[in-house]
């Protein structure tokens, strides 16, 4: 069984604010991306996933969000670069 290893805008978690990063159901709730980008991830308490509350805007938290994509160990992160 193949698994799907990149993250796909159509299975983005609603919470997601509009922008280029985001997080999809693939999210095993790892804590990486809150970890590496405080400022930009946070955990749905319910859901149990992480999710983007705010998309970076200092080239500081580019940094981060793309460090925690490329860590990010089932490939949750997307970066569809202008997508709504």
């Amino acid at each position: 069984m193949l698994l799907n290893c990149m993250a796909s805008f159509p299975n983005k978690y609603s919470d997601n604010v509009t922008g280029k990063f985001y997080v999809d159901d693939q999210c095993i709730d790892c804590d990486l991306c809150r970890e590496t980008a405080p400022d930009n991830f946070t955990r749905n308490e319910d859901g149990g996933y992480s999710f983007v509350f705010k998309q970076p805007v200092a080239p500081e938290e580019q940094t981060k969000c793309k460090e925690a994509m490329e860590g990010c160990p089932v490939e949750a992160i997307g970066n569809d670069g202008d997508a709504q």
